[in-house]
C-alpha cells in the first residue's frame, strides 16, 4: 500500500556494527553515584532521604512534585554521602542539585511490591505503578510515562505504537535490548495496551535489525502485538514518521500523536514497564551504547543511573585516542558534552567519543539554492527559506513557514552541501520565540495589574464621590 509513504529523510552511514557485535555487559559498581534530581521533563524531584542515611536498591530517594514530574530511586544500596550541586550532562555544564550515594557493594534490593497478576490490575492502577516506578520516555524525551498513559486513557486512544526504530547512527542500545530481552519488551507493550485500553498494538523496527525483528516476532506469537518492519531511513524513529508509516495517520501540525488517536512509547520504556509491573522494580538503570572512532571497545552496557561517564568509559577500556568531540545521544540530535565527569541519567541512550576524522568540521559556505534541504526534510518544510528569515531576525516569518513543525532531526544540516548549520538556526529561533512569548506574557500580566489598579482607583473615587454626594444631600436636608 502506498498510503504509508512519507517524504524526505536521509541515509547517513549507520556505523552500528562495532557496538552491536557484543552482548549487553555490566561493569563493577563504582564507588560513588551522582544522582541529579532533574532527570525528566517537568518539576524537579524533592529528596525524601537525608545525608548519612543508609538506603537499599530501589528505595525512594526523591519524590515527584506537581502534575508533571517523576520520582528517583536508589540505583544500588549504600549511604547518602551528600546533597549538593554537581555538573549536569548538558552542553552548558551548569550544576544541578544532586544526591551523592556511596556504594556499599551489596547491591541489596528493598522489599518490592509485586502484583500477582499485573494484567488483572485496573488500568488506573497500572498507570499509578508506572508513575511510582519513575519511568520516563527512554527514547530521549524523558517525559513522565504515567502522565502520557493517564491522558491517553482519558482521551480514549485506539492504537499503541511501540517505537523500535533507533534510526540514529552509532546507537544500538535498543537493538540489543530487543534481541536479548524481547519477551519483556512484548510484555511491557501488552501492559501499556492494558493501561490505555488500546484496540491494537503496532511495534515498528527498522529493517536493518533482522535479529531483533526475529526475536520480537517469536516473543509476540499468540499475543495482540503486531511486529512490523519499517525502512531504515532517518528519521524513522521520530513519532510523526513512524505513526504515518504504520497507521497512515498524520499527526496534525502543532499537535501530538494523541490527536491522531495514537500513543507512542519507546521499546526501552516498554521493557521498564514490564520490570516495574511484573517484578516490582523501579527504573534504576538503562542500556547505554559506547561508540565512536575514539572508543577502544564499542558496545552496550547496563549502567546504574549516577555512574560518571568517565568511569563508564574507563571501565569499558578507555579511549584509543583523545576524542575530538564527546556526544550524549546520537550524532544527529545528541548533545555535545564539555566534560566526561558527568553522570549517566535516564535520557542517556549512548555516549559517542568521535575522532577528528569523524567530526571533520569545515566552515559554512553560501547557500547554492540546490534545495537538498527541502527534499530531505521529513516534515515537508522549506529550511532554506526559514533560515533566510531567521538570519534577518524575522522569527515570526520563519514561524509562518512552519518552524513549529520542525522536529529538529538535523536531516537538512546533514544533507546541505554548503555545510550550513540549519538546525542550529531553527533551535535558536525557537528559543528566541519562546523568550518573546515569555516577555509578552510578562507585559500582559503587568498591563492586567495596571488595569486592575486603575479599576480599583476608579471604584474608590466613585465610592468617595458617592459618599460626598450623600453627605452633601444629608446636610442640605438637615438645613
Amino acid at each position: 500500500m502506498k498510503w504509508n509513504r512519507w517524504r524526505g529523510g536521509v541515509h547517513p552511514a549507520g556505523r552500528k556494527e562495532e557496538s552491536s557485535a557484543q552482548p549487553i555487559r555490566r561493569l563493577p559498581l563504582p564507588e560513588l553515584l551522582f544522582i541529579p534530581l532533574q532527570q525528566h521533563v517537568g518539576e524537579m524531584a524533592m529528596p525524601v532521604v537525608g545525608v548519612g542515611q543508609r538506603v537499599l536498591k530501589g528505595q525512594l530517594l526523591a519524590a515527584g512534585q506537581g502534575n508533571i514530574s517523576a520520582p528517583l530511586h536508589a540505583p544500588t544500596s549504600g549511604l547518602v554521602r551528600a546533597l549538593g550541586e554537581y555538573p549536569a550532562p548538558h552542553p552548558s555544564g551548569l550544576p544541578l542539585p544532586t544526591l551523592v550515594l556511596e556504594v556499599d557493594g551489596d547491591d541489596r534490593w528493598v522489599d518490592l511490591e509485586v502484583a500477582a497478576d499485573p494484567f488483572a490490575l485496573a488500568p488506573e492502577d497500572v498507570c499509578r505503578r508506572v508513575g511510582e516506578a519513575g519511568i520516563v520516555g527512554l527514547g530521549g524525551a524523558t517525559f513522565p510515562s504515567a502522565v502520557k498513559l493517564e491522558l491517553s486513557l482519558r482521551r480514549g486512544i485506539d492504537t499503541l505504537v511501540i517505537n523500535g526504530g533507533e534510526c540514529e547512527p552509532y546507537l544500538t542500545s535498543d537493538d540489543l535490548l530487543m534481541r536479548e530481552r524481547a519477551a519483556e519488551v512484548i510484555t511491557g507493550a501488552r501492559l501499556i495496551r492494558h493501561a490505555v485500553q488500546a484496540r491494537q498494538v503496532l511495534l515498528g523496527v527498522e529493517d536493518n535489525k533482522p535479529e531483533a525483528l526475529a526475536a520480537l516476532r517469536l516473543a509476540a506469537l499468540g499475543t495482540e502485538v503486531e511486529v512490523q518492519s519499517v525502512p531504515s531511513r532517518y528519521p524513522m524513529g521520530s513519532d510523526k514518521q513512524l505513526v504515518k508509516w504504520l497507521t497512515g495517520r498524520e499527526i496534525p501540525a502543532g499537535g501530538r500523536a494523541a490527536d491522531a488517536g495514537v500513543l507512542v512509547h519507546n521499546v526501552a520504556t516498554a521493557y521498564s514497564v514490564a520490570r516495574a509491573l511484573v517484578h516490582g522494580q523501579p527504573l534504576v538503570s538503562r542500556i547505554v551504547t559506547l561508540a565512536g572512532g575514539a572508543m577502544a571497545h564499542p558496545g552496550n552496557w547496563e549502567v546504574p543511573f549516577g555512574t560518571l561517564i568517565s568511569r563508564l568509559i574507563e571501565g569499558a577500556g578507555g579511549y584509543l585516542q583523545t576524542p575530538a568531540r564527546l556526544v550524549m545521544g546520537g550524532p544527529m540530535m545528541g548533545m555535545q558534552l564539555p566534560r566526561a565527569d558527568v553522570p549517566v541519567v535516564k535520557g542517556c541512550s549512548g555516549v559517542l567519543a568521535l575522532s577528528a576524522a569523524e567530526v571533520a568540521e569545515r566552515a559554512p559556505e553560501p547557500c547554492v539554492r540546490c534545495a537538498n534541504c527541502v527534499r530531505g526534510c521529513p516534515q515537508g518544510l522549506m529550511p532554506l527559506e526559514m533560515a533566510a528569515y531567521i538570519r534577518n531576525g524575522d522569527f515570526k516569518g520563519a514561524q509562518a513557514l512552519g518552524l513549529k513543525d520542525c522536529i529538529g532531526c538535523g536531516a537538512c544540516s546533514y544533507i546541505c552541501p554548503s555545510n550550513i548549520p540549519l538546525t542550529h538556526y531553527f533551535n535558536y529561533a525557537r528559543n528566541e520565540l519562546a523568550t518573546m512569548a515569555r516577555q509578552q506574557r510578562k507585559l500582559d500580566a503587568t498591563r492586567r495589574l495596571a488595569e486592575q489598579r486603575e479599576a480599583r482607583f476608579a471604584r474608590e473615587q466613585a465610592r468617595l464621590a458617592a459618599r460626598r454626594a450623600a453627605a452633601m444631600a444629608q446636610t442640605e436636608k438637615s438645613q
